[in-house]
């Protein structure tokens, strides 16, 4: 069962479905519910250490208006199911399918695109980190956010707006305006994921991001693995090495 907006309800070692009211800022007085998936770890106190919280960003796939589970696919959120010590707490929200405003419109590739990139939008997950955060016990100064493919392009997109709110970002399959987004960006830590020869969203599209922002003088890092294609998450989730790397940098104030 969803809980309720504006509460939250959590169990050490579970990853459990909530939802929350916030405000739609691209439509003025609106507000829209998010429905996510929270996890904290088994070691989560209320009033022990504060914890590192990493918010995560499906793909295209696990879209849906009423089966939150599909947000437990891939990534982190298929993860804790089975590491009940996993060391973030972590928030997992869905998306609803991108739509256009005639739903029997028959889209373009560049239109999908366009609807893909932009179906995240940061001022509402903003907003659901501030409420999380804002109940339990986690340490603002480690907020780290990643995603595939359209979630990819869900944190460079959030990451470039509110730079001054993540630790680092983990951006995996995805693209984004590199010229109107590398100056932000060069002011966060981020390490970027692609295959070779991913035919669904190309290598150049990470690419282009990541030579912007060095062009800024940022600190980011890339990886292309030679032989995978739009699956380039499970060997990124997989890695130790990744979550050892988001952990090692904390927000510069």
């Amino acid at each position: 069962m969803t809980q309720t907006s504006d509460e939250i309800h959590v169990e050490p070692g579970k990853q459990l479905p909530q939802s929350v009211r916030v405000h739609a800022l691209d439509k003025p007085g609106a507000e829209v519910t998010i429905r996510y998936m929270l996890f904290v770890p088994k070691n989560y106190k209320a009033d022990g250490p504060k914890l590192p919280l990493m918010l995560f960003l499906h793909g295209l796939g696990e879209c849906s208006t009423d089966d939150l589970n599909r947000v437990k696919i891939h990534g982190p959120a298929k993860i804790v199911e089975k590491q009940p010590d996993f060391p973030f707490v972590l928030i997992t929200p869905q998306c609803p399918p991108p739509a256009s405003e005639d739903a029997g419109k028959q889209l373009s590739p560049s239109e999908l695109k366009t609807l893909i990139q932009h179906a995240w939008k940061p001022d509402q997950l903003i907003q659901l980190i501030d409420h999380v955060a804002g109940r339990l016990n986690v340490d603002r100064d480690r907020i780290y956010v990643t995603g595939l493919s359209m979630g990819g392009y869900g944190t460079w997109r959030l990451a470039a707006t509110y730079p001054d709110r993540f630790a680092a970002a983990v951006p995996i399959c995805g693209g984004g305006e590199a010229e109107q987004m590398a100056k932000p960006l060069s002011k966060l830590p981020v390490w970027a994921f692609h295959g070779a020869k991913d035919t669904v969203v190309p290598p150049a599209e990470s690419r282009a991001m990541v030579e912007a922002i060095r062009k800024e003088h940022g600190h980011v890092l890339f990886t292309i693995y030679p032989n995978a294609d739009h699956n380039s998450w499970d060997a990124t989730y997989d890695d130790p090495k990744i979550y050892d790397w988001l952990l090692s940098h904390r927000r510069v104030k």
